[in-house]
């Protein structure tokens, strides 16, 4: 199938590593004209030299996205390198740290929404004017499942995941009159480098093989994922290509979940 994303002009936010960098990866086979982004120039040039060879272009924008001017610069220098933004992928975002209600303060609680969720409004505000110029926009925004089913150790990032999912909605209502589409993705437990060292702890402490403990920790966390695993990074992004593409043109305002069957709700 033919997704129409040759020579798009895709931004994809915290894509250095991880879910945004498996995100990144696909466009850039789809022969798209890519923004990568991340805080850490490092970490970004790695990312570059994995996707690049392929039918794409790919460039890298350090900018820290948790502030106006961070956000603001992404767009510019978007704007100076391929002259427009058509697909915009809000995948910046953290837990932060993990704790009871009662143990979080006021501090966390700002800087967990400001990393989730302000991140993507400065971002998407920088970039709407140019989808509306064009009449022609995507914004996706990856949330999680804890959006939907919130777990009792991270409420403020739960409720930042909510407010993304609410924020999509929002969106979708105020510019499908510029053919401007906004959709939300929410992964479950994902097998990132992150989460792949928090199993390889867990199997050194047991004396097991990394694969076991991943099992063993799904059916102690998230019993509920029907297939007995984490997903995997590129399992996120054929979503996402598809709501970016011209295969999704009258789907709008959608939360899209790659949880293994995780979220119980229909």
């Amino acid at each position: 199938m033919d997704l129409g994303l040759k020579d798009r002009v895709v931004v994809v936010t915290g894509s250095s590593r991880g879910i945004g960098q498996a995100i990144a990866a696909a466009f850039a086979r789809e022969g798209c004209r890519l923004i990568i982004n991340g805080r850490h120039g490092k970490d970004l040039e790695a990312a570059v030299a994995e996707m690049r060879g392929g039918p794409g272009t790919v460039h890298a924008v350090v900018a820290d996205v948790t502030t106006p001017e961070g956000a603001q610069r992404l767009i510019d220098e978007t704007i100076a390198l391929c002259g427009t933004v058509h697909v915009l992928v809000n995948n910046t975002g953290g837990i932060g740290r993990l704790g009871a209600f009662a143990e979080l303060t006021d501090q966390e609680w700002f800087d967990v929404f400001n990393l989730n969720v302000m991140s993507a409004v400065r971002v998407t505000r920088a970039a709407l004017p140019h989808m509306q110029k064009q009449k022609w926009g995507r914004i996706i925004n990856i949330s999680s499942e804890s959006g939907t089913q919130p777990d009792p150790v991270m409420p403020h990032y739960n409720a930042a995941k909510a407010a993304i999912t609410s924020f999509t909605k929002s969106l979708s209502k105020a510019y499908a009159s510029d053919n401007i589409l906004v959709n939300t993705v929410s992964p479950s437990l994902i097998r990132t480098e992150l989460v792949e060292q928090m199993f390889a702890a867990e199997a050194k402490a047991q004396g097991i093989s990394v694969d076991e403990a991943e099992k063993i920790h799904v059916r102690g966390f998230r019993p509920n994922i029907l297939f007995g695993r984490a997903g995997r990074p590129h399992e996120t992004a054929g979503i996402v290509l598809f709501l970016a593409s011209n295969e999704a043109t009258f789907i709008t305002g959608s939360n899209f979940r790659v949880d293994g069957g995780s979220v119980a709700s229909i």
